[in-house]
This record gives C-alpha cells, sequence and structure tokens, in this order.
C-alpha cells in the first residue's frame, strides 16, 4: 500500500440539499466530480490518508463572529451550519494532531460574507474560515493567525471580519476589483487603526498565469509570513482562478495550484469558490490533495492543459512586479502608517460602506465607527441599514480592555430599541452573545 508523506484529514460535504437553481454554478456537481476523480486515483487506498465527518457545532460560534439579520434560521440552511462545522471540525484533528494537514472539500462558501449578513452574496451566507479562525482563538488561544485568499474573487468577507485584527493577517490574491465581482481588494486596502498593514490586497490582471501566482508567493507571501510569524495558516483555496472557469478571466492550473499548495504549505486549506465543474475541479482539488499530503503531483494535468497558449505576457510580470513592491513597502512600513494615522484620528476612525448582495438584489447601508483605544483594538459600533431593518450592532474584541468592554456594554443597555430593529452584542472577549428586538 502506498503512503501519504504527511497525515492528511479531508472532510468531503457536498451539500445535496442546498443549491441556488438546479443549474446554477455553485451546486453539488462542484464536489461530485472531485470525489469521483479521488477515488479514480486511489487516493483513499493511501496510508495517512483520513476522512472524517462534521460535527455540528455550537450555534455561538457564529453569532460570535456575525451579527445575522434578523436571525441565522432565517437566511441560511442546516448545509451551511455543515459548512462551518466542517471547518471546525478539521481544525480539531490538526490542533490535536490527529493529522498534520487539513483540507475541508465543502460548500456553501462564505468568503464573501460580512459581519453583518442578511442573506446571499457571491454565493456566500456565513463566513467558514472566519467561524473556524473565532473556534481557534477561544478554544485553543491561538495567538497569530494568517488566512490567504488564493479565490479568483477577492475575499471581502474576511477582510471585513478582520479589517481591525493585527493578530489576523488576511493576504488575497484574486482577479483585479475593477474587472470582476465584488469590485473591492485594492491595494489601498489595509485594514482598520488597530491593525493598519494586516490587510494586504494584490489585485491581479485578468490572464495572470501560473507563473505571476507563484512570483507573488514567493516574493512577497513568503517573505511576509516569514516576519509575520503566524501559529497557523490557513489557505482559502478558491479555484476559480483556474483558465476554463466560466466566471473569470485567469489562467493559472492544476500544477500551479499544487506548487503553490506546497509552497505555502498551509495547515489547513478550505474549498471556497470554482465553477468548472468538469475541466478543471477534479484536477485542482486532486493537485492540492496531493501537495497536503506529500505526495507527487507532477502527473495531474488537464486533459487540454497547453503552457504557451496560457503563457502571461511580459506586460503582466511586470506589472505583478511592480504590485508586490507596492504591497511589500506597504507592509514594512505599517508601523509609521498606524503612528500618522493616530494622529489624525485621535477617538474614533468612521467608514461608511455600501454592500450589494448580487445574488438577492438589495442593498445594505452601513456607518462603522472603530475607537482608537491605546490599551486595547478598540470597540466597534456599526448601524445598518437593510430591507426592513434598521441594526445596531456592538462588537467588544478579544483583546478588549476593561474601559472598552464596559462602554460596550453600556451601549448595549441604553440604545433605545424604538431606533433600531435589532440591537446586538458580541463580546468575543468572555465569549457572550445578547440581542434585543423590536419587530414592529
Amino acid at each position: 500500500m502506498q503512503r501519504a508523506q504527511n497525515k492528511l484529514g479531508l472532510i468531503l460535504f457536498p451539500a445535496f440539499d442546498w443549491r441556488i437553481t438546479p443549474t446554477h454554478p455553485e451546486r453539488e456537481e462542484r464536489l461530485l466530480y472531485t470525489i469521483d476523480q479521488i477515488e479514480e486515483e486511489g487516493f483513499f487506498d493511501y496510508e495517512n490518508v483520513f476522512v472524517f465527518n462534521p460535527e455540528i457545532i455550537d450555534e455561538k460560534y457564529i453569532n460570535l463572529t456575525h451579527f445575522c439579520v434578523p436571525n441565522f434560521d432565517s437566511i441560511a440552511t442546516i448545509s451551511h451550519k455543515i459548512a462551518a462545522s466542517s471547518t471546525i471540525t478539521i481544525a480539531k484533528k490538526v490542533m490535536s494532531k490527529e493529522v498534520e494537514k487539513g483540507f475541508a472539500l465543502i460548500r456553501p462558501p462564505g468568503h464573501h460574507a460580512h459581519r453583518i449578513t442578511y442573506g446571499d452574496r457571491g454565493f456566500c451566507i456565513i463566513n467558514n474560515e472566519a467561524i473556524m479562525v473565532e473556534y481557534l482563538k477561544r478554544e485553543y488561544r491561538i495567538k497569530k493567525i494568517a488566512i490567504i485568499d488564493t479565490d479568483c474573487h477577492h475575499g471581502d468577507g474576511t477582510q471585513d471580519i478582520f479589517w481591525n485584527d493585527k493578530d489576523v493577517l488576511f493576504i488575497s490574491l484574486h482577479q483585479d476589483g475593477r474587472t470582476l465581482y465584488p469590485g473591492s481588494g485594492f491595494t489601498n486596502e489595509i485594514g482598520g487603526p488597530a491593525a493598519l498593514g494586516y490587510t494586504l490586497n494584490l489585485p491581479l490582471p485578468p490572464y495572470t498565469s501560473d507563473e505571476g501566482f507563484l512570483y507573488c508567493l514567493e516574493n512577497l507571501i513568503l517573505p511576509i509570513l516569514e516576519e509575520f510569524k503566524p501559529d497557523i495558516i490557513i489557505n482559502s483555496a478558491g479555484q476559480d482562478n483556474h483558465y476554463s472557469d466560466p466566471l473569470t478571466n485567469m489562467n493559472f492550473s492544476a500544477q500551479g495550484y499544487a506548487k503553490l499548495t506546497e509552497r505555502l504549505n498551509p495547515h489547513i486549506s478550505v474549498l471556497e469558490g470554482g465553477y468548472s465543474v468538469e475541466s478543471a475541479l477534479p484536477y485542482v482539488n486532486l493537485g492540492i490533495i496531493f501537495a497536503l499530503a506529500g505526495i507527487d503531483y507532477s502527473n495531474i494535468k488537464e486533459p487540454d492543459y497547453d503552457f504557451e497558449k496560457l503563457r502571461q505576457s511580459p506586460k503582466i510580470s511586470e506589472y505583478i512586479k511592480r504590485l508586490c513592491e507596492n504591497v511589500y513597502t506597504i507592509w514594512k512600513n505599517k508601523e509609521q502608517t498606524a503612528h500618522e494615522f493616530k494622529k489624525k484620528y485621535q477617538k474614533y476612525y468612521t467608514r461608511k460602506k455600501s454592500i450589494y448582495y448580487d445574488t438577492m438584489g438589495f442593498l445594505e447601508q452601513q456607518l462603522e465607527n472603530i475607537k482608537i483605544c491605546n490599551k486595547c483594538s478598540g470597540l466597534i459600533t456599526i448601524e445598518s441599514r437593510c430591507l426592513n431593518y434598521r441594526v445596531f450592532a456592538i462588537t467588544i474584541p478579544h483583546d478588549a480592555c476593561d474601559e472598552c468592554c464596559d462602554e460596550g456594554y453600556k451601549l448595549f443597555a441604553t440604545s433605545d430599541p424604538v431606533n433600531f430593529s435589532h440591537i446586538i452584542l458580541q463580546d468575543k472577549k468572555n465569549f457572550e452573545f445578547y440581542k434585543k428586538e423590536n419587530l414592529k
């Protein structure tokens, strides 16, 4: 019997009972073809390969990650809960050293789900990786976490949730938002006042190939990870950068994904997007799995792969080189940037956001206030208007000082329910969640 070099744990959850429409690209076939390919390659016969079933998690981890409006059960399904549960199950297996690496091949995806969520946007309702991070912080006291998002679409939801948390380094490689949904993820999006420089975006030009992605990895991401020294690395392993994907315009291949995975060496990978159901996903997932397991993946190639046809132009290569230099400068100058920022904004930092729910066709308006605190990362409050709801959301961060803690509870107690349909408090420090509703 063949043996994998690394102990690898897999969770395979196709979510048979959830789809947007029967022919929508985000449907169960995304994983069924992959499972067939894995079986055909005899991967389940390898020693050191383990398949786990997800355990259903305490919904509190969802509520400490998201403000679900009006509530979780009204906007999501059991499949969404199982997908999030899968990430926590695989995290448990890795943290207990039952396996060395974990890959949650799950759907529905989640990286477009923001801190406040009213429903489906970008095929996402709740954020699977963010919920897993909440679990890791709470249960294992993990201090420093890196999330590398390689989905073709900018991970705007993950960015939003960890915007002001410098203990979570978020790096997103994606097709330039000027050419693709959700229209965000530019280099000037670098984090909130307590975490400036800990959000980093690489908006790549259309038709970037393996060469460009691997250049970003070698010349930017790996050096930054070496300096950040995370306790755990998570890969949001979206696969819609593939050259055959129907929704995007990139030229990444199964070999490229496998090489990126081997070099990045994440502890946990989580499937996000990828909608070339037959032409890409079986090969890309297999490449990622083999790379995580430490098995030779050199023979994994798509039947129609043509290196010369997919080669990126010298113009793209030069653009990516300059992009990496620019983003690395942002990383190196983050302390100076933070110093200048605090001189400009002494008490609160406010930002207005318009968030479009493309799948459902409505718009949310947000006003977010982040307290600039010298003792902790600062209390966050958000006023949100969407549909017939008006929400006042309060987040007490994990590292909250006593003053910010007290202020958060005082705001919750004194906010007038007449003015809001929902007043919600997340106390991440003490793992508590409270809600007041006025649905008249």
